[in-house]
C-alpha cells in the first residue's frame, strides 16, 4: 500500500516499506535548482528546519566526494551531517549517502537520490530516501522532516531565484 501526504507544494509518498518519495514542483529551471542544491554558498541559505541555521557547509562535488554541513538549533545544539557523491549527472541527478551524525540517535545513514526533471518552465524535483530498514525509515518520519522538507523546498525554489538574478 502506498501511503500520500501532500500540501499544494509537495507530495511525500511511501512508496516501499524503506523508502520516502518528496515530490514538488518549483518555478525555476533544473540549472538554477540543481546549483542551489550543490554550492555551499546556497546550500546555508535553504538547508534544514526553518529555525535551524548551517553554521558550516562543505561540498567535494564529484562521485567519491564528500560533503558535510551542520545545522545550529535555538537552543544552541549542533546537528551535523554527512555523506559521499556515489554519482552526478549535472542539473539531472544525484545521488549519495547521507547521515544524521547524532550517536544519540545511531548516527542513521541512506541513500538519497534527487533528480531534478525539467516541467513547463520549472523542475520537478523527485527527492528519493531509502533507508536500510523499515524502522529507520518510520523514525526518519517521526523526526517531523516532513514538514522541514516541505518548508525547505519554498527556501531552495527562493535560493534558486536569487541565483537568477545574479546572473
Amino acid at each position: 500500500m502506498v501511503t500520500t501526504r501532500s500540501n499544494p507544494e509537495v507530495a511525500l509518498t511511501l512508496p516501499s516499506d524503506r523508502e520516502i518519495v518528496l515530490t514538488c514542483i518549483l518555478r525555476h529551471p533544473p540549472e538554477l535548482i540543481y546549483q542551489a542544491w550543490t554550492q555551499p554558498e546556497h546550500i546555508r541559505n535553504w538547508q534544514g528546519c526553518a529555525e535551524g541555521e548551517v553554521t558550516s557547509c562543505a561540498v567535494d562535488l564529484r562521485e567519491g566526494g564528500a560533503w558535510h554541513y551542520t545545522m545550529r538549533m535555538p537552543d544552541g545544539s549542533e546537528h551535523p551531517f554527512h555523506g559521499v557523491y556515489r554519482e552526478i549527472v549535472p542539473s539531472r541527478r544525484l545521488e549519495y549517502t547521507s547521515c544524521y551524525d547524532m550517536p544519540a540517535f545511531g548516527r542513521p545513514e541512506w541513500i538519497a537520490t534527487v533528480v531534478f526533471e525539467p516541467f513547463h518552465n520549472g523542475t520537478r524535483l523527485i527527492h528519493t530516501i531509502l533507508h536500510e530498514t523499515k524502522h529507520m525509515r518510520d523514525g526518519h518520519l517521526r523526526s517531523g522532516m516532513e514538514n522541514g522538507l516541505a518548508a525547505g523546498m519554498g527556501r531552495l525554489d527562493d535560493e534558486a531565484e536569487s541565483i537568477g538574478r545574479k546572473s
